[in-house]
């Protein structure tokens, strides 16, 4: 069932198979009852006791006249199914509603309602529904929960149809599913301003063509439907053909968030590793960015590139902030760990000197890959990375005051490169250390005579 939509049972009434059908919908209860029916007509029969063969009979016909009547009973019934949110982020809550709705003449009998849901949602929902009049309706809802990202199935609904004995109970499936995605958590991060963000800061500003003044204007010749108030007098004069202005250029400052994916770079799995650290790290960066007017552009060690609209891979100004959000969004709620041992295939597809801010998060680094990653600096307008120390991280903090010898070392290179190298400790949250790039980008920019800032 779509979100919003209906869906009709399905009746598998094949002539040849129905009475087979409709003794394998038999419950406990009616498989009972048929066999202590058969087993007192057999001693009614040895024994000649007449009354305990009608009591025999009585007891075997009743789950066979039950299975028969629920089988042949035609409910035509439609459900539909809606999710609210379809995108919850891990560790929230999302609320199935259900609506089961009796497009029949006839009125239905007991009805239990069944949905099919991962385990990692939950348990499965049941729930029981009453007498359900001629085209009326009946509406349920429960909650689904997961630590764990991903895009989880919900369905197909099965209505499972009993009679007021319980001897007979017969299930019927509706064809369809929905799908809900659960994306990493996002967390709000202070507005603070970081090195890069004077290559054009977002907040919808916009640059012309026309910095320095009139004279400055680049015109171009007239075209059939332009305004006639964008006719530029001086250019028309001095080309001799009728010249209009260049609208304005927008031109929105862009960032790059850089995911580390390789599986030889972190350690450790579930909810609390350094992995799932740096994914909801670039799902929170990725919305503090696009909220705060930037082209944003998702990449990952593997040089794809998510949501690449245009050619040069950023969400562009055609895009809205929502529709770039969820596609960033639902690509890190399936990400995994890849097989590459590079970050070269990211550092290749940055381009010289015009990438704006460039925002990464790494795992363990080796000093081969922390050579690369520190020439990404040289490609982007200004650069902050955040280590993550998986060697540390599965320690217990008490035993590891601080990054080790290797970390530090492997921060030091990228410092010097010109990034700001902050590592990651277990524990440590992403609006603590985002604060705190912030102050060394300060620190440093005072140290170098104010270079880099405003």
């Amino acid at each position: 069932m779509d979100a919003g939509g209906t869906d009709r049972s399905q009746d598998d009434r094949g002539e040849g198979g129905g009475i087979r059908t409709a003794l394998t919908g038999l419950t406990t209860r009616g498989r009972s009852f048929l066999a202590a029916g058969i087993a007192a007509a057999v001693c009614a029969y040895v024994l000649g006791q007449s009354d305990l063969l009608r009591v025999g009979l009585l007891l075997s016909v009743l789950p066979l006249v039950c299975a028969t009547v629920l089988y042949r009973t035609r409910y035509r019934v439609a459900g539909s199914r809606r999710l609210s949110p379809e995108r919850v982020p891990a560790g929230s809550e999302a609320r199935v509603h259900l609506r089961v709705d009796n497009v029949s003449r006839m009125p239905t009998g007991l009805l239990m309602l069944q949905d099919r849901v991962p385990y990692v949602l939950g348990p499965r929902p049941r729930f029981v529904l009453d007498r359900v009049e001629p085209g009326g309706r009946r509406e349920v809802s429960y909650r689904v929960r997961s630590d764990l990202r991903g895009r989880f199935p919900l369905g197909p609904l099965q209505l499972r149809l009993t009679d007021p004995f319980g001897l007979c109970e017969l299930t019927r499936s509706f064809s369809t599913y929905d799908t809900l995605t659960v994306i990493p958590r996002v967390a709000a991060l202070p507005p603070v301003r970081l090195s890069g963000e004077a290559k054009g800061y977002g907040e919808g500003r916009q640059r012309t063509l026309a910095l320095a003044g009139d004279d400055d204007v680049i015109p171009r010749g007239y075209r059939y439907g332009d305004d006639l108030r964008r006719v530029h007098w001086r250019s028309t004069a001095r080309y001799g053909e009728l010249m209009v202005r260049r609208e304005e250029q927008p031109q929105r400052a862009r960032c790059t968030v850089l995911l580390d994916t390789r599986g030889l770079a972190y350690e450790g799995a579930g909810p609390d590793s350094p992995f799932e650290w740096a994914v909801s790290g670039a799902a929170s960066v990725l919305v503090h960015m696009l909220e705060r007017g930037f082209s944003v552009r998702l990449l990952m060690d593997t040089g794809n590139s998510v949501p690449g609209e245009g050619a040069d891979g950023f969400a562009g100004a055609s895009q809205g902030t929502a529709d770039a959000a969820g596609l960033m969004m639902d690509t890190l709620a399936v990400i995994d760990h890849s097989d590459g041992t590079s970050l070269s295939p990211a550092y290749d597809l940055l381009r010289g000197g015009n990438e704006g801010l460039l925002v990464a998060f790494f795992g363990d680094l080796d000093e081969e890959q922390a050579t690369v990653a520190a020439r990404m600096r040289q490609r982007s307008g200004g650069a902050v990375a955040f280590v993550l120390d998986s060697g540390a991280w599965a320690r217990e903090p008490a035993d590891v005051p601080g990054p080790s010898d290797r970390s530090e070392e492997r921060l030091r290179m990228l410092r010097e490169a010109g990034w700001t190298a902050v590592s990651v400790p277990h524990g440590a949250t992403l609006e603590e250390l985002w604060r705190l790039a912030d102050r060394e980008r300060t620190a440093l920019a005072a140290a170098t005579g104010g270079e880099g800032t405003r």
